[in-house]
């Protein structure tokens, strides 16, 4: 088959957070899989004056109609060769070579930038000769091209969207005058957009799309409901026959405790031995009370609400009280970074607090730790859950989004699930679970250590993924 891929960032490109991870590990995974996968980028100045520029080859100049503008439209091209997904940078110095900020998001007029990318994204698919069976969309940056594709463009009738919602919250919403000066839309198309009174890039892409997909199955369901939606949930319902969900994947040559470069001792779930020196290397490096049987919980975080930091908030001190060692990594919200200083102040040799972000402790923590915490409030998939039992750390989890999917609650009788979840968003719901991992952990250490070799040989690829995405996508083309 032959897929368009539109997204704002994608590694080694350019990276923000997860949408950069999946955006350069499933185009791979499809071009690996037979399938010719053509990716489309803003060319950003990082970019630009990155590493691989001049690598890249130019392909045509060409204006692109916006509205009542017409801007210049540079296209670029770069394939590391056969089997490898092709990259197509849109560039637009005025649009994404900012010298201030970022450059990639929170500019006065990113949604005038994005939809630019959007209409130019579809411009390029003739100077390339390219007509894809489907263009996979990815969140409100790209949520224009099925409205532009269908309103503008009769010529791709038969091309299938797809639109991927990672994170319902950021919706692309902009002032109603929006539509007609800047997407050029009137009448009914502009209504295609219209919601609350505002322009909803995010509700156009549902509403247009042949397909919406989401990063978990649970997710799926949740976005439907007033709780999880911000405000979408009846357009989201009516549109339910369209919905899927697919859980991400995570890159296990990158994420490999035989093979990983940061940690102490490399190990497997056939030679476990490595797991006890990465514990012992782990409470040493942070200045933590050095005893194997001390139950050491990891996590690897965005200091943030939805997070689910505010119930760690309210029972740190009852969690180091029950006997057990807390290390955290990561930076967010001022309030909580203080919160952890405090906490590692009052209790030095049990919490450990780094404040910053680094990839070798994050995965010394991942190797060193015995469980594995993260209560989010919402996770549309979560990375981290997989990659710590990849590393073989137990995981407690909330019962949400892609948490639920992939961490099935352990049943100590059964002797079957992954880790030990929560469904209640309260502080006193998650220390239970904090409560009954640490108890199976000191009473039962091997049937334990039996868990975490069993989470390590859990398959997270993405091969699964991919497999489910391209049945997807045969059902849009109707299995041409």
């Amino acid at each position: 088959m032959k897929i368009a891929f539109a997204v704002s960032e994608a590694a080694p490109f350019i990276k923000t957070g997860g949408l950069g991870d999946v955006a350069g590990a499933l185009p791979d995974a499809l071009a690996a899989a037979g399938h010719e996968i053509t990716v489309f980028l803003p060319l950003y100045g990082r970019v630009k004056h990155g590493e691989y520029f001049d690598r890249f080859s130019f392909v045509a100049g060409f204006q692109t109609e916006l509205g009542w503008r017409r801007q210049y439209t540079g296209l670029f091209t770069f394939c590391e060769g056969p089997g490898k997904p092709r990259f197509c940078f849109i560039d637009n110095e005025y649009y994404f070579d900012r010298t201030e900020g970022t450059g990639i998001y929170g500019e006065f007029d990113d949604g005038e930038r994005f939809a630019f990318f959007s209409r130019a994204v579809i411009e390029s698919l003739s100077r390339l000769e390219f007509v894809p069976d489907v263009i996979h969309c990815n969140d409100w940056q790209t949520a224009l091209i099925p409205v532009f594709l269908r309103v503008f463009y009769p010529e791709y009738d038969g091309v299938r969207t797809l639109f991927t919602i990672h994170n319902i919250e950021y919706q692309g919403i902009m002032p109603f005058e929006f539509a007609g000066d800047v997407a050029g839309l009137f009448g009914k198309d502009a209504e295609s957009v219209e919601f609350g009174g505002d322009v909803n890039l995010m509700k156009g892409a549902i509403e247009r799309s042949d397909a919406v997909s989401t990063v978990s199955q649970t997710y799926s369901r949740e976005i439907m409901y007033e709780y999880y939606s911000h405000g979408l949930h009846n357009i989201l319902s009516s549109c339910s026959f369209k919905l899927h969900g697919i859980v991400n994947g995570i890159d296990t040559d990158v994420y490999n405790p035989a093979t990983d470069p940061y940690i102490e001792a490399n190990y497997s779930a056939d030679d476990f031995d490595g797991k006890a020196k990465n514990k012992k290397f782990l409470q040493k490096t942070l200045g933590l009370k050095v005893n194997a049987k001390t139950p050491l919980i990891g996590m690897v975080s965005r200091l943030v609400p939805h997070k689910g930091i505010d119930l760690v908030e309210r029972v740190i001190d009852e969690i180091v009280g029950c006997g057990v060692q807390f290390a955290v990594l990561g930076t967010g919200d001022e309030r909580f970074e203080e919160m952890f200083r405090q906490a590692h102040a009052r209790h030095p040799d049990m919490i450990s607090a780094s404040i910053t972000f680094s990839s070798r402790l994050a995965s010394q923590i991942y190797a060193g730790c015995d469980i594995f915490l993260m209560p989010s409030k919402s996770e549309p998939c979560g990375l981290s859950q997989m990659v710590a039992m990849r590393y073989g750390a137990v995981p407690v989890v909330r019962e949400t989004g892609g948490l639920k999917d992939t961490v099935p609650a352990y049943r100590i009788i059964k002797r079957e699930g992954r880790g030990f979840t929560f469904w209640d968003y309260n502080a006193h719901e998650m220390m239970g679970a904090v409560r009954r991992a640490t108890a199976f952990y000191r009473a039962e250490p091997e049937e334990f250590a039996g868990l975490q070799k069993r989470n390590m040989l859990c398959d997270f690829s993405w091969s699964v993924s991919v497999k489910k995405y391209i049945e997807l996508y045969r059902s849009l083309t109707d299995g041409e």
